[in-house]
């Protein structure tokens, strides 16, 4: 495996996170291409600056016993030129970025993936990890105080709802 892996999980929110509704109830999150699935990973799992290159992806998966692939296959894959790879290339994919294979097979499931790597991606932002460092350790109520800060100050600043972030 290689040292990078987020290890995420494919996960569907409860109600208690869907501020009452139900999985059922939700909008079923559009289909995405192949291509942007890729394009997807290349962006939110890399490394501290910049993004993994084809080469280095595809060197990491030969090393590690994947099945043989090249970096111009990785990028056709990424934009579009190329959208019907083995499954034991999605594998390696996957196996790669840390994520699970059914990713690239189950759009809800990519919905969720794709929540928690802009979870994580956001972790990376050096502000966001000194506040949460910084809370850490504080009491439920006092967490809970400050999400509700930040959840009106997003507004005051005219920031999207991210979702649901919290568990209940």
């Amino acid at each position: 495996m290689w040292t990078h892996e987020v290890g995420l999980t494919a996960t569907r929110p409860t109600a208690a996170q869907g501020k009452g509704t139900t999985v059922a109830d939700a909008k079923p999150p559009p289909r995405r291409t192949l291509a942007e699935k890729v394009d997807q990973l290349f962006t939110q799992v890399r490394p501290v600056k910049g993004e993994y290159s084809y080469e280095h992806v595809a060197s990491a998966i030969r090393a590690g016993g994947g099945p043989t692939i090249s970096a111009t296959y990785l990028w056709q894959l990424r934009k579009g030129v190329r959208d019907n790879p083995t499954l034991k290339h999605l594998e390696a994919l996957s196996s790669f970025f840390g994520v699970p294979a059914s990713y690239f097979f189950d759009d809800d499931a990519a919905a969720s993936i794709d929540a928690q790597l802009s979870v994580l991606a956001s972790l990376r932002d050096a502000s966001v990890r000194h506040i949460s460092v910084r809370a850490s350790g504080l009491s439920p109520e006092s967490l809970e105080t400050i999400a509700d800060m930040i959840e009106r100050v997003r507004k005051l600043e005219g920031l999207p709802d991210p979702g649901p972030t919290r568990d209940a």
